[in-house]
């Protein structure tokens, strides 16, 4: 009850000055507001960079050919023809820190059925694609080892292809030519959507890679284009890119004066940096924001002096009848806080409500969490206890005699 009388009575003052206490409350709710919408837009940008972490494959590392010299020209990746089949089977038979391998062949090719026809990305790849790149299935199944060794004329084929070659139709069983030869359609694969780089994963077609190099690929050259692993956990990553340095140049007889003849990237790194900027920029920007709830509570401590002065007759009446200093404090520290408080909930509110405005204009989900709140309410809190304490001290330290002679 003594809380509650304490809080009507700081209720009671502030409404003596609705004007001034509205303006003072606002500069809270935009402070509030500006660093519940900082954190939630930092944890949606944190979020799309971990869904395009978790969209680049499981625990990916990626083995390509390199580049090769002609005539003291150096030509850009893929430019090597040595990386085989046999190095990835000697990948995943000797690195302990991988558990998957694809070999991987690609290029480009016109797919037709029935009067339909696409240009569209060939990919000569193992059933293990489908678990490294983490892509899931709408429609049907995905080929098999059995398929592999006898480089069956299966595949599977992206929504975007889908759409052009059947519409709205079904494509599983369903035959079509590429490149001239009949393959059936196992499965259809699931929107994947745009990459990092803004290329339609969707518009794509999947054979087997000894079907690929045999039929679709010139001359049935049998080199790959690269190779791609999964890694046993995240924190096999960086040492299993290693050790197939190690193993790849022993297998393809570089000296140690010679460049390797081969790439190994692991492009979770770059996203992982990306998620740790999106995060220290977080916090940066929850600082700038802090800003304006620091100027709201100097505002605040201002009216508050300013109360006090008002007051003072007031103060030493409470003070001659024998009220303690802490109450004359806590009077003060009630008025202070119960005026941040107020201005968080609205500042809450408009957050909230400013929430779905900030999704169109970025086009990115933005959720207002509860640890967002939290943290927003307590500096607001926090504003009102550390503001206002030096007008309630200053309220508890007036002299009696001195306070009911002021005028």
């Amino acid at each position: 009850m003594a809380v509650a009388s304490l809080l009507l009575q700081a209720a009671r003052a502030l409404l003596r000055h609705k004007t001034r206490s509205a303006l003072n409350a606002l500069g809270i709710t935009i402070g509030v507001a500006s660093v519940v919408w900082v954190i939630a837009i930092g944890e949606a940008g944190s979020a799309r960079a971990e869904a395009q972490l978790h969209a680049l494959g499981d625990n990916l590392v990626w083995v390509e050919a390199g580049a090769r010299n002609v005539a003291g020209v150096r030509t850009g990746a893929y430019g090597m023809r040595n990386l085989v089949v046999e190095d990835a089977e000697a990948i995943l038979r000797e690195v302990p820190g991988i558990r998957r391998v694809s070999p991987q062949v690609d290029g480009s090719v016109v797919i037709a059925r029935e009067g339909h026809n696409w240009t569209t990305r060939w990919r000569g790849v193992s059933p293990d694609y489908v678990d490294i790149k983490r892509w899931t299935l709408a429609a049907g199944g995905t080929f098999t080892d059995e398929d592999v060794e006898r480089a069956a004329d299966v595949c599977l084929i992206g929504q975007t292809v889908k759409q052009q070659l059947f519409g709205d139709a079904s494509a599983d069983g369903e035959i079509i030519r590429v490149a001239a030869v009949p393959f059936r359609i196992v499965g259809v694969l699931a929107p994947k959507g745009q990459s990092a780089s803004g290329q339609d994963q969707d518009d794509t077609i999947m054979v087997p890679y000894t079907t690929a190099m045999k039929k679709l690929r010139a001359n049935g050259q049998t080199w790959l284009d690269d190779v791609l692993c999964s890694a046993q956990s995240h924190e096999d990553v960086a040492p299993a890119a290693v050790e197939i340095g190690t193993l790849m140049r022993q297998r393809h007889h570089l000296s140690p004066e010679q460049e390797d003849d081969f790439n190994i990237r692991h492009p979770e790194e770059i996203i992982q940096a990306q998620i740790d900027a999106s995060r220290a920029l977080e916090a940066l920007l929850v600082s700038i924001a802090s800003v304006s709830l620091l100027v709201g509570g100097i505002g605040i401590m201002n009216v508050m002096l300013a109360s006090v002065v008002e007051r003072t007759r007031e103060i030493g009446l409470r003070l001659a009848v024998g009220a303690p200093d802490w109450a004359i404090q806590a009077q003060f520290l009630a008025e202070a806080v119960l005026l941040t408080s107020f201005g968080g909930t609205l500042g809450v509110g408009v957050s909230i409500a400013g929430a779905s405005a900030l999704n169109r204009i970025l086009g990115w989900p933005i959720p207002i969490t509860v640890p967002a709140v939290a943290v927003a309410v307590g500096f607001s809190v926090a504003t009102g206890i550390l503001f206002g304490f030096l007008p309630a001290r200053r309220a508890a330290k007036l002299d009696p005699i001195d306070a009911l002679r002021a005028d």
